[in-house]
Order: C-alpha cells, then structure tokens, then sequence
C-alpha cells in the first residue's frame, strides 16, 4: 500500500510539473461549426490528455488533463499553442460545463514548428446520427429559424456593399479629373480632357443610381440608401427626383427608433444644394441652416458647402451672408475669405482719378486673411493683383508677412 501511494504522488507531481521552456511547441487554429450549419459563436476548445494513475494495489484509474484551452470567437474561429503531442479535442458550447461536452475529436496530432488545421463540424453524418429525435426536431426548427436570420445577414452585407461602393463613385464623380488623365495621358488637350471627365461623371453617377433604386426597392425604410441615390441624382440635375429622394431620407427618420443625425444633416444640405442650384436662395439657407441645426459636428462643413455653391451660381449676397457664417464656425478655411471678398468685390466702383478699385468695407480684409492663410498659388496671385490694383493700402505685415516663422 506504501509504494502504491507513494507511486501516485510521484506521477501527480509529474503532472502538475511547469512544462521546460524548450518544449516542442505547434500551433492548431479552425473554425466551429454547429448542426445547424451555421458558425457556432463563442464557446471553448479544449486539448486533453488521458493518463493512467494508480489508486490501489493491481487497479488504475483514468485521470484527464487539460494542456490547451482556446476560446472560439465571434466568426466560430479559434487558434492558439500547445505542446506537441497527440490529444483528444473537446469542444464545449457556451453553457455546458463539464463533463459534458458539445463535441470531440480523438487522435489531433500537433506538429512542433507547424500550424495544424483542425475544424469541428457537426453536420457531419456520424455526429447527426447519434442525435436523439427530440435532438433532430430541436435542429430542424433551428435550421428553419436561422435560415432567414442568415438570409437577413446576406442582404445586409450586399446593401452595406453597395453603399461602400456608391461612396467611392460619388467620390470619383465630384472629382474627376485623376481619372480623366489617367484614362487619357498627360498630354491630353484641355478639350479631351472636359470631355472625359464628363463622361466619367455621368457614367458613375448613373451607376450610383440604377444600384441605389435597387436597394431602396429592397429595403425602402432605411434612410442611408436614399442618401446616395438623391446624391446621384443631384449629379445628373434631376431635380425634382432629388428632392422626393431627400425628403424621403426625413420622412424614414421621423419614424426611426434611432434617429440617424448624419443622414438628417445630409438630407437638408442636399435640399440645400438644390434649392440654390434652382436659384430658391431663402429655401436653401433654411435648408442649410436646418443641416446644422441637426448636426452640429457638421456644421462648418455644411457652409463651406453651400457659400462654395452660391460663388459658383454667382448669387454674390448669399456667398457673402454664408461665407461669414462658416468663418465664425471655422476661421481657418482660406477658401471662405476668398468667397466673401469675391462677392464682396461685385460691389466694387473705379476711382475717377487713379482709375482704381474702391472696394466696399470688408472687402479688402477678407482678401489679406486669404493671403494670410494662402500667400501662394494661383488665387494668392489674382487677390494680390486685385488688392495692388485697389485704392485700398496693403497690411503687409498680417497679409504677406503673417505666415513666414518669427526669428
């Protein structure tokens, strides 16, 4: 009985002995799958090994060691390091303590230097076989349950596709003419390449639109796809569709549990645009001022927007009024001050005996803060040419000298 005792301690010790730091190790990783098919999120894999202790005189017993444990994540993956070696893989579900267990796989082999590829799929015949009927009914209402989440989850990945997609052509759209010289080379004349590039707007802001009439067909309560598609028709100068598709944005949200302040702001910025490419200046400025009214973080960038679209229409008193609002919002953007003098300077009359401009009041300070902030580059030379053509004297010192590092 002594030694039978003393046997036991000595491999009980063996088994609790730290592992040497030169041990072979390999790597295992793979991925759960349930009965039903489906990924089996969360959960443990377990690597065990089974050694034979004495507990008597002529008797043994099985005792079972855990020398791996990884946790499966959210995809059904798991990975991890062990000893190499032979083991049996357990795998329990989320729930289920030991000694029950969701699965097992004898004789995984780990390789020392290599990563073995060890998956647990359940759906394979053996495993379905040993199910009991109350088992299989279970499986068959799940399966039934999990097919339409799964559907659900597959037109959601396409919608979130095609949402990633439309951003990148409007993107192209707004801007293109890196694709214009990419398409045609750089000695392309200044003709080819207006031409390219509206051929390049229009093909990618017609795309935008056939791929978002899609999906807002699929799912026509969610506001973020009427986004794109009112942004594509803005693109191609369907206004009216523009409009019905933006307000259609504020007519999802006033019903949406969550209100979505982004899809809001970009609503009533693009009723905003439209309204003033249609030359409806007080309905853009509501629209625009309601923009940032919803969404603040946005706010500046709204107006920049809208007095960037006022200087291209050429509605001078709405660029000025706006450009002055966007300033006390942001008073770092040269742009602004090059807008506000720009409309400042319609209002401009010639002095009868030096045949130079007066400007109006704040005319020639908005034009130096632009020169401030943006003292060279082609506009910094035609504000310059603009203010040395003027009656007004220079403040060199804030205009050209502001930006050049004190000594």
């Amino acid at each position: 009985m002594k030694r039978s005792i003393s046997l036991w301690l000595g491999l009980l010790a063996f088994a609790l002995t730290p592992m040497l730091a030169d041990t072979p190790m390999g790597k295992i990783h793979g991925h759960v799958t349930n009965a039903g098919g489906f990924a089996e999120k969360d959960g443990t894999v377990i690597l065990t090994v089974i050694i034979q202790q004495a507990s008597g005189p002529g008797l043994h017993d099985e005792k079972t060691l855990d020398k791996g444990k990884f946790i499966v994540d959210d995809n059904g993956d798991y990975a991890g390091e062990v000893a190499a070696g032979v083991y049996t893989l357990i795998y329990r579900a989320k729930g289920i303590d030991p000694p029950k267990q969701s699965d097992h796989i004898e004789a995984v082999k780990i390789v020392a230097g290599q990563d073995t590829l060890q998956n647990i799929d359940m759906t394979r015949k053996e495993y379905l076989d040993a199910m009991s009927s109350d088992e299989r009914k279970l499986l068959e209402e799940y399966k039934k349950k999990n097919a339409s989440v799964v559907k659900d989850q597959e037109i959601v990945k396409g919608l979130n596709a095609d949402l990633a997609h439309a951003g990148l052509l409007i993107k192209e759209a707004d801007n293109p003419h890196d694709a214009a010289v990419k398409a045609l080379g750089a000695t392309a004349s200044k003709a080819e390449l207006d031409a390219k590039e509206a051929e390049i707007k229009k093909a990618d802001y017609t795309e935008v639109e056939t791929v978002m009439i899609r999906d807002t067909g699929v799912r026509p309560n969610e506001s973020v796809l009427w986004v794109p598609l009112a942004q594509a028709e803005v693109g191609l100068k369907k206004w009216d569709d523009g409009i019905a598709d933006y307000k259609k944005v504020l007519e999802v949200e006033a019903t949406a549990k969550k209100p979505n302040l982004s899809a809001q702001g970009s609503a009533q910025a693009g009723l905003g645009e439209i309204y003033a490419h249609t030359h409806k200046i007080p309905e853009a400025m509501a629209a625009y001022d309601e923009a940032a009214k919803i969404n603040p973080p946005q706010a500046a960038f709204y107006l920049k927007n809208e007095a960037i679209i006022y200087f291209q229409i050429g509605e001078a008193d709405a660029q000025v009024a706006t450009a002055d609002k966007a300033i006390a919002l942001d008073p770092t953007q040269a742009i602004l001050y090059y807008i506000k003098g720009q409309g400042l300077i319609t209002k401009a009359t010639v002095d009868e005996k030096s045949g130079r401009y007066v400007l109006p009041p704040g005319c020639a300070e908005a034009y130096q803060k632009f020169l401030q902030l943006e003292p060279t580059g082609p506009r910094a030379a035609e504000v310059k040419g603009i203010l040395d053509q003027s009656t007004q004297k220079l403040d060199t010192n804030t205009t050209y000298k502001a930006t050049k590092p004190k000594k």
